[in-house]
């Protein structure tokens, strides 16, 4: 059988993650005496090959369920002048590109979750406030490095649904972009995403014509804006495969406080796709227009 005809091997999980530290006291120190991970495990070596790469410790800590997090001290390296600092910033992402490389271990629901805060909390640290991203719940802390540390737990367990709406972000969002490289741009807005995944959705459905156009996934996090717009007679409601489908004829609002949604479930509100113009989108309203075309 050819290689690409093979079924994939299966992975069994996280083994462990692994970045390097200038502070091994310090890390030390977090991980072992205030998170209260073991640590099971250290390699001491001369620099791997190149006459560059310094001699180096690699440790681990145990982060439960067989897995665990490491970290590579580089002995005589000097620590990048972009990281002076990031140990004091608030538990907020406020660097996207250094931020968005992070550990996120999962906790057993919300009495684990409270019990991590206030343990991380008496430790005298700086603890973000519970954040809600769609299917989970997380808070925060930076370890001595600068790093993201996320305690995190489920809200609801992933389905075919919403597997088969990644599929379809995805491919709106690599088609907008060969479209964008084709024009000599790129794209820097979500709105053209968004566009693009409901006109898919409008091609498999079989909905044409102007006005505005919302698909929602049918999951319990957007279920508000869909019962909002039900009751409203601004608006109508249909359901589709996957996706219930709000349509109007004139621009249409909403507002987060009487949707109750979390800034961050309120900011990916239209994930499912939009068929008209988002004219405003802040953090306590969003207005949507008619398309022209």
């Amino acid at each position: 059988m050819p290689a690409s005809n093979l079924p994939a091997p299966a992975l069994r999980g996280v083994d462990h993650t692994a970045r390097p530290t200038w502070r091994l006291r310090e890390t030390i120190e977090f991980y072992r005496d205030k998170l209260g991970l073991p640590l099971v495990h250290v390699i001491s070596a001369r620099g791997w090959g190149p006459a560059t790469h310094p001699d180096f410790l690699h440790f681990f800590f145990d982060s439960g369920n067989g897995s665990t997090i490491a970290f590579f001290y580089y002995l005589g390296s000097e620590q990048p002048a972009g990281l002076e600092g990031r140990a004091a910033m608030k538990p907020v992402p406020e660097d996207h590109v250094f931020d968005a490389t992070h550990t996120a271990w999962l906790v057993d629901g919300v009495e684990e979750l409270q019990a991590w805060k206030q343990r991380l909390e008496a430790k005298g640290l700086d603890v973000s406030v519970e954040t809600r991203h769609e299917v989970i719940e997380s808070i925060y802390v930076r370890d001595p490095n600068g790093y993201f540390v996320e305690f995190t737990r489920k809200l609801r367990p992933l389905d075919d649904t919403d597997a088969t709406d990644a599929a379809l972000t995805l491919q709106a969002a690599i088609e907008a972009e060969d479209a964008a490289e084709r024009a000599g741009r790129r794209v820097a807005a979500i709105d053209e995403i968004w566009s693009r995944k409901a006109a898919l959705l409008d091609e498999r459905d079989g909905r044409t014509g102007v006005g505005v156009r919302i698909y929602v996934p049918k999951v319990d996090e957007f279920a508000s804006i869909v019962k909002d717009a039900a009751a409203r007679g601004d608006c109508r409601v249909s359901s589709s495969e996957g996706y219930n489908c709000i349509e109007a004829d004139a621009p249409i609002e909403f507002r987060r406080k009487a949707l109750q949604l979390k800034p961050a479930v309120w900011y990916g509100l239209f994930t499912g796709g939009v068929h008209g113009r988002v004219e405003v989108l802040d953090r306590d309203r969003v207005v949507i227009a008619p398309s022209q075309a």
